[in-house]
């Protein structure tokens, strides 16, 4: 994380861990920075999270930290990390895979929320979000892509992109598992060796019987990645972000991830 050391003495950096468990409380309960430097000073519980600390970082260093980890990728490999402590406790994927997106939105500016702008829309307050269209509403910002494991219904991977990415342009399934996934994936062959996503009608070809029947089969199974996007959004509150570019979202979707599975190890 830190590259600053020199025989003539720095500033001592503080403790990664103590900030990783800020960033979990700051995910955890949709706190701002300074509400975050607040609280983990005056609430007793977030200070046993935390080990006591002698010091509580103030809210530059919280910001500063994120930064960090957005520039060395270093929130990569803390994912990675905890997923092969997920596979280390006998929780690895067996074979069924959910793969689903969301909209993580964010700011766009003066414009009203669902009037897209083009190029405008990136504006000071979110310089990569796009403007995206889902049926009648429009929505600015960015998208969370998750491959949640069908059995475990644990977050195994995950990708941040722009909102205007069309889901299916985004394959997070491996060879030899068996990917369930909604109609917007229809027509784009994944990578697993089971391909289970939903049929959608076309032009002139209607769903048959038999296409309904899967579909309504594969959607029992589907609709379980529903649940870490409501857990995420209204739990969590971390649907709308107000960080400006794909990386710093990135960070603060990875924290969100890595709560929802602490919650469903503690259920």
């Amino acid at each position: 994380m830190y590259t600053n050391a020199s025989p003539l003495g720095v500033r001592p950096n503080y403790d990664v861990v103590l900030m990783i468990k800020l960033l979990v409380l700051q995910q955890w309960y949709g706190l701002s920075d300074p509400e975050l430097e607040r609280q983990a000073m005056d609430r007793i519980s977030f200070r046993h999270f935390l080990g006591y600390p002698e010091t509580i970082p103030d809210r530059s260093m919280i910001w500063l930290f994120r930064e960090r980890l957005e520039q060395t990728g270093k929130d990569t490999a803390i994912w990675e990390e905890f997923q092969r402590q997920l596979d280390a406790q006998g929780l690895a994927i067996k074979r069924g895979v959910i793969q689903d997106a969301t909209f993580i939105t964010a700011d766009p500016g003066h414009a009203s929320a669902d009037t897209p702008r083009g190029d405008q829309a990136q504006t000071r307050r979110s310089r990569d979000g796009t403007w995206a269209k889902k049926g009648t509403k429009s929505q600015f910002g960015y998208k969370l892509h998750i491959l949640l494991d069908k059995d475990n219904q644990l977050i195994r991977r995950i990708e941040t992109t722009t909102a205007s990415l069309h889901d299916s342009k985004v394959d997070l399934s491996r060879e030899g598992e068996t990917v369930y996934r909604d109609k917007g994936y229809f027509g784009v062959k994944p990578q697993a060796s089971m391909d289970k996503t939903m049929h959608r009608a076309v032009r002139g070809h209607p769903l048959s019987i038999k296409e309904n029947r899967r579909n309504k089969a594969i959607s029992r199974t589907r609709s379980l990645v529903e649940q870490p996007f409501a857990v995420i959004k209204r739990v969590f509150h971390a649907g709308p972000l107000m960080v400006t570019t794909v990386a710093r979202v990135r960070v603060k979707n990875t924290v969100s991830c890595m709560n929802f599975n602490f919650r469903q190890l503690l259920r």
